[in-house]
């Protein structure tokens, strides 16, 4: 169940900010509210197959041979040691 929130003290920039933003994107002033604190606060969810391809093209700009399977191992135990 949704919970109401008040906010005393709002700086005035803060404050700006908010009114302006809301109105760009036609929102009122609680919604413009609640979308910044979802995106300041709940964690991006990334897709399994996004993360994967974001893992290989990492991947693919590290130098060929430098990082092989057990010289990451070695250093995952060193890490841990």
């Amino acid at each position: 169940m949704p919970t109401t929130l008040t906010l005393k003290n709002i700086p005035d920039e803060v404050y700006e900010r908010l009114k302006s933003s809301a109105e760009a994107h036609r929102r009122s002033m609680n919604s413009e509210a609640i979308v910044c604190l979802e995106a300041a606060l709940l964690p991006a969810r990334v897709a399994p197959a996004e993360r994967l391809a974001r893992a290989r093209e990492l991947r693919a700009t590290l130098p060929r041979g430098k990082f092989r399977p057990r010289d990451i191992d070695a250093m995952k135990r060193e890490g841990r040691s």
